[in-house]
């Protein structure tokens, strides 16, 4: 990794902080932080691979929107989530956006096991998830049921970031 895209890559990976920190403190993430981190994004792809950088950034961040919008849509994910997504992608060519909205999905399934773990309701989601499974039909989760609260996800769009960029050779 060259000079420049560590420091694109060190830029992403602050915004990504402070997108999360505002998510825990105050349960969203501003659009003005996901505006300056496209236009940042798709500066760093310019600056580092020329004109070329501005079409992978572009589509980079179209992939990060697509792959979220179907969990926004059925109601799994808050739109500023979809948002911090296309924002990942925007620094990222699209093969790597791909890869990061997938593990950021994997850790968001993780995150949502451990939550589960920690509050000791393995038996009741595993329990609704069973009868589900027979009736073939949806059935919501309990008012107590941890299984239906919202988590701060860009907890696991982090995650998934730092796994793609730290496991797999970006820009390759």
């Amino acid at each position: 990794m060259g000079m420049e895209q560590s420091v694109v890559i060190a830029s992403l990976l602050g915004l990504l902080g402070i997108a999360v920190l505002s998510d825990l403190r105050h349960h969203r993430i501003p659009n003005l932080l996901v505006l300056l981190g496209l236009g940042l994004g798709l500066a760093g792809q310019v600056y580092t691979l020329g004109v070329i950088g501005f079409g992978y950034g572009a589509l980079g961040m179209l992939i990060g929107f697509a792959v979220f919008l179907p969990m926004y849509a059925f109601g799994g994910m808050a739109a500023g989530d979809v948002k911090l997504m296309a924002m990942v992608g925007a620094f990222l060519t699209p093969h790597d956006a791909l890869w990061t909205a997938l593990f950021s999905l994997i850790a968001g399934g993780l995150c949502g096991v451990l939550i589960v773990l920690v509050r000791g309701q393995v038996q009741q989601t595993m329990g609704r998830y069973w009868l589900m499974l027979k009736a073939r039909a949806y059935f919501s989760p309990a008012v107590d049921e941890v299984a239906g609260k919202p988590f701060p996800y860009s907890v696991a769009v982090l995650l998934g970031t730092l796994t793609s960029v730290f496991w797999l050779p970006l820009g390759q």
